[in-house]
C-alpha cells in the first residue's frame, strides 16, 4: 500500500508533490528547501542558516508522520557551492549525531537561483 502523507504544520509543498509517502515500511521524504515554516517563506542566508531550516524541516515531517531522523536510511544533499561542504557538514552533524544513514552530496543548479541546499532522504520505519 501507498500512502501520500501531508503533516500538519509544515511549509507548503511548492508544486505537485507530497511531503512524505509511505511504501511498506519505507518514507520517502520529498527534497526540502530553506523554508521557515513560521512564514511559510524562503529564508535565504549563510549555508549553516538554510541548512538548518532545511533538516529541521525533514525533521518535522518525518515526525509528523511517526518517524525520527535517526530512522532515516539515506540522505540526498543538494549543494549550490560545493565550497559550502564543510560548513553545511558541520550543522548535518547535529541533526544526525551517531545516527549516520548513507549520503550523497551533489554540486548541482537549482530552479531557484537563490536556494544554497536542498535534502531529501529514506527512512525505514516498519508500522507498529
Amino acid at each position: 500500500m501507498i500512502e501520500r502523507l501531508t503533516p500538519t504544520g509544515l511549509p507548503s509543498a511548492r508544486g505537485p508533490y507530497s511531503h512524505a509517502v509511505r511504501a511498506g515500511d519505507f518514507i520517502f521524504v520529498s527534497g526540502q528547501g530553506p523554508i521557515d515554516p513560521a512564514t511559510n517563506e524562503f529564508s535565504y542566508g549563510d549555508i549553516r542558516h538554510e541548512t538548518r531550516l532545511v533538516l529541521g524541516n525533514v525533521r518535522r515531517i518525518l515526525e509528523g508522520v511517526g518517524a525520527s531522523m535517526s530512522d532515516v536510511v539515506k540522505c540526498s544533499v543538494f549543494l549550490r557551492d560545493g565550497r559550502d561542504f564543510s560548513a553545511m557538514n558541520e550543522v548535518y552533524a547535529e541533526f544526525f549525531g551517531d545516527q549516520k544513514p548513507a549520503r550523497t552530496t551533489v554540486e548541482t543548479r537549482f530552479a531557484n537561483p537563490r536556494m544554497n541546499i536542498e535534502v531529501d532522504c529514506i527512512a525505514y520505519k516498519p508500522r507498529g
